[in-house]
């Protein structure tokens, strides 16, 4: 089964997008609470015009890893790997991951006032 049947490279391509969205706010307060300064950290600030971008890029891959791992175990055929319900349980695991980071990336900006 390809990744693009079994929602890997969905979940992957999600996560990614989410990353990217949220780096252009969320990525300087990390870094500065962690300890690191310089001017460079302002330079993560020209990632914003794309943040709508990034973040429906997450949502449609999203989707399509959703449909791919909620889809019914009968669906799957013998052996292929969204039968094995070890990988249906990750896959769902790191969906959900993926999903609380993209919650992230959609609320930050309206949440991030409260922190400065």
């Amino acid at each position: 089964m390809s990744e693009a049947q079994n929602g890997r490279g969905a979940l992957f391509a999600g996560g990614l997008a989410a990353l990217l969205a949220s780096t252009c706010c969320l990525g300087p307060l990390v870094l500065i609470s962690l300890g690191f300064s310089g001017a460079w950290i302002g330079n993560l600030a020209v990632l914003e015009p794309y943040r709508p971008f990034f973040i429906g890029a997450a949502l449609v891959a999203l989707y399509f890893a959703w449909r791919r791992i909620y889809r019914p175990a009968q669906a799957c055929k013998p052996g292929e790997v969204c039968a094995i319900p070890q990988v249906r349980a990750t896959y769902k695991l790191i969906f959900w991951v993926v999903a609380a980071l993209v919650l992230v990336a959609l609320g930050f900006p309206y949440v991030i006032p409260f922190f400065y």
